[in-house]
Parts: C-alpha cells; sequence; structure tokens
C-alpha cells in the first residue's frame, strides 16, 4: 500500500474514531499533499510524499519554537501533538553509526577531498537518507569530515 494510501485509510479511521485531534492533523497533510498535487498536476510518489511530511514537521519544530518563547504552551502543545502524528509517516530513523558510516562511505566514492567538493557528497548522501536523518546534522557531519 502506498504511502498516500495508508494516510487517507488512517484519516478513515480517525473519522470513524472521532478522534477530533488526529484528524485534523491527517487532513493538514492532505491538503499539503492535494496542494502539491495541484499545482505541478501529478500524484505524488511515497518519497514525494515523505518530502512534504519533511517540510511540515520542519514547519512545526519552527512553529513549536516560537510559540513556547512566546509563552504560548497551549499552541505548543498542538504543534507537538500534529509532530507525533506526522512522524508516523516517516521511515524509520537513521541511528547516528548508521549516518557516520554512510557519509564515510559517500565520501570515499565521490572522491572528496575538502568542502568544495561538499556538494558531491550531499548530492550522494541524500537520496539515501531522505527522511530518515535531519540534514542538517548530515551537512555538518559531511563539512567536518572534509575539514570545514
Amino acid at each position: 500500500m502506498s504511502l498516500r494510501l495508508q494516510i487517507v485509510e488512517d484519516m478513515k479511521s480517525a473519522m470513524r474514531a472521532k478522534d477530533v485531534s488526529r484528524l485534523s492533523a491527517i487532513r493538514l497533510l492532505m491538503a499539503a499533499i492535494k496542494q502539491r498535487e495541484v499545482d505541478e498536476r501529478i500524484e505524488l510518489s511515497d518519497d514525494q510524499v515523505i518530502a512534504a511530511i519533511e517540510k511540515m514537521l520542519k514547519q512545526r519544530r519552527d512553529s513549536i519554537s516560537q510559540f513556547e518563547s512566546a509563552g504560548r504552551q497551549d499552541l505548543a502543545d498542538t504543534e507537538k501533538f500534529e509532530v507525533s502524528v506526522l512522524q508516523g509517516y516517516m521511515p524509520q530513523p537513521l541511528t547516528d553509526i548508521e549516518v557516520e558510516d554512510l557519509v564515510v562511505a559517500a565520501i570515499a566514492s565521490s572522491g572528496a577531498v575538502g568542502v568544495k567538493d561538499m556538494g558531491k557528497v550531499m548530492a550522494i548522501v541524500r537520496p539515501q537518507m531522505a527522511g530518515r536523518a535531519d540534514m542538517g546534522k548530515v551537512s555538518a557531519l559531511i563539512k567536518a569530515r572534509l575539514g570545514g
């Protein structure tokens, strides 16, 4: 079953269970998916759905920090719940050791020798880690490995 169909089924089960908060979070996700499909006139693949979820997760995390710094814990809690729902659709995250192993292998296979070759390494690593690792941390790790 594709990820998109799984989300639709989860939305239906949330409706049946009258789980309003979960239903709301899933509807936000479906709206983002449908918006992208309409804009690009395509049906999103699982990888593209994961990219949309990653974008939403990043937005939610930014919102959480903003709400907490403004003293709005009620809004931060809502965002945290949405993060937990969205996180359920993401693939199993890689461990730090797995990330490091992939980075070392990518550096070796690309022949990168300095920070100027970081783009080559990122091009190899990004498809392998999509949705499974924080790319900001991966980028910092690559930069450190390349002597930046």
